[in-house]
């Protein structure tokens, strides 16, 4: 599977609420870490997550996880 375009070399937390959220996985959304449909008309979709009870998230924003859409560190190889 393809990975998206690097919009940020770092993680972001976030305190979620729970819900359903769409995770950006082409790196080219203007509202990170989620999809704003900057994806149309590429190989790219946005990831569902839901989210079940209130807690802490750290969303990928390199979008070279191999845990999408959590961080899980490929940050730090870049």
């Amino acid at each position: 599977m393809a990975k998206g375009k690097i919009a940020e070399k770092s993680p972001i937390m976030m305190e979620m609420k729970p819900g359903t959220y769409y995770w950006c996985a082409c790196g080219k959304s203007s509202n990170q870490p989620f999809c704003d449909g900057s994806h149309q008309g590429s190989e790219f979709t946005p990831k569902e997550v839901k989210i079940e009870k209130e807690q802490t998230v750290f969303w990928c924003r390199c979008k070279q996880t191999d845990n999408p859409p959590f961080c899980d560190g490929s940050h730090n190889k870049l």
